[in-house]
């Protein structure tokens, strides 16, 4: 199902900042992702799975990978997406770098950082900008911004992590070299978008307001 009155309410805020709409697609069928796009074609579709994301390829929308990769999955997404939104450790970046040079391209990410539910996926912030600094010597990867999965909480607990990731995607806006160029800050899912959007994120990873709950 998709909410339309619920879409342009989401489409109208992030108008308002500037924002793109990442429609997170996991579990919803092609004909309601062919019904987003015909709606609001200016929405880019996010897949959590790799095995979806193959299921549900279409080259006319634009894919991001928003969920977290395995390693030997890559060679499944590289080059089929305008963001790896999920990279995160040394080996998957140099998986990232192979299959990207057998292709021939280079392959734009996002370095997720993890706010503190050590089960998750993520780079520590500690030591995020050294993490986005190293990654300089792979040639065919663009590390365009950061990503951030902030855990269920309410305004007042999440409002310092957000200030946190906030600075971090500042300070690593000053990191320049060939392939590092930081202006993505992916943060932001239904409950809390508001809040991502005033701390500067541009990407909002959107599911459930547009699609209801998952079955």
């Amino acid at each position: 199902m998709l909410y339309v009155d619920r879409l342009q309410t989401v489409r109208e805020h992030a108008a308002r900042f500037g924002a793109t709409v990442i429609a997170a697609t996991k579990t919803q069928d092609v004909e309601t992702i062919s019904m987003l796009n015909a709606v609001a074609p200016e929405i880019e579709m996010g897949e959590n799975r790799v095995q979806e994301l193959l299921d549900k390829y279409d080259p006319s929308y634009v894919w991001h990978m928003i969920g977290r990769l395995q390693t030997n999955k890559a060679k499944y997404v590289v080059g089929k997406v305008k963001l790896i939104h999920s990279l995160d450790r040394e080996e998957l970046a140099k998986e990232i770098e192979r299959q990207a040079a057998k292709a021939q391209i280079v392959q734009p990410c996002l370095v997720e950082i993890n706010m503190g539910e050590e089960w998750k996926g993520g780079v520590d912030p500690e030591k995020a900008e050294e993490f986005v600094a190293g990654l300089e010597r792979y040639p065919h990867i663009a590390v365009e911004g950061l990503m951030a999965v902030m855990p269920k909480a309410d305004f007042q607990t999440l409002e310092p992590l957000y200030q946190n990731l906030e600075r971090l995607f500042e300070s690593t806006k000053r990191l320049t070299s060939k392939n590092l160029n930081v202006k993505y800050l992916s943060a932001g899912m239904s409950d809390d978008y508001m809040q991502a959007l005033d701390h500067g994120a541009n990407l909002l990873r959107i599911g459930r307001l547009l699609f209801g709950e998952r079955e």
